[in-house]
């Protein structure tokens, strides 16, 4: 029987075959579901699917998209949130 830490589907399964031709069973972390859009709920293109450490790594501009709200809203709800914003100092301008 595995050990107790292997029981649950925590760790995934990953089959590894070796260079003397077995077939071994290595055990690694799941990969985190996609990041979504803090307004609609969307999953957001342009972010990886990555563990935190792994994504340390990556590069700034790799990491979201390089726009306003990039890589916390989708691109659809960053249009409504710039629109609105644009109509409330129109709105508040004195004349």
């Amino acid at each position: 029987m595995v050990s107790g830490k292997h029981r649950s589907r925590t760790m995934r399964k990953v089959f590894v075959k070796t260079p003397g031709g077995e077939t071994v069973v290595h055990r690694r972390l799941r990969k985190p579901k996609r990041a979504h859009c803090a307004v609609t709920g969307e999953p957001l293109h342009g972010v990886p699917r990555e563990r935190p450490a792994k994504l340390k790594k990556l590069p700034k501009t790799s990491r979201r998209p390089e726009r306003p709200f990039g890589g916390v809203l989708s691109s659809k709800a960053m249009r409504m949130v710039m629109k609105s914003k644009v109509r409330d100092e129109q709105e508040n301008k004195p004349e």
